[in-house]
């Protein structure tokens, strides 16, 4: 994450986020945090990652997903560079 946001009121919400323990109550906690769009295109993102970490070619990913060839550009770059996907992605093998 980029070191401009962390700070106090960031953590009180990552440490909300990882206290989460189950998945009804992720989904109450999404709803009041995030507008439809917002959790629709987190998701679409999601999605975009692990196909990709499957081999998926841009044409496929973004006639089954809808996603933009700039979205798949900055997702494939976060999955080289970052380690958020990759991490998720690792702990979430059935996902």
């Amino acid at each position: 994450m980029h070191n401009e946001l962390k700070d106090e009121n960031m953590d009180c919400l990552m440490k909300a986020i990882i206290s989460i323990t189950d998945m009804e109550n992720c989904y109450s906690f999404f709803d009041d945090l995030c507008t439809i769009p917002e959790l629709k295109a987190m998701s679409q993102r999601f999605e975009v990652a692990k196909m990709l970490t499957q081999g998926s070619g841009y044409n496929d990913i973004m006639s089954k997903t809808g996603a933009s060839s700039a979205t798949i550009s900055r997702v494939s770059k976060c999955l080289q560079y970052g380690s958020g996907y990759k991490s998720a992605l690792s702990k979430n093998k059935k996902i």
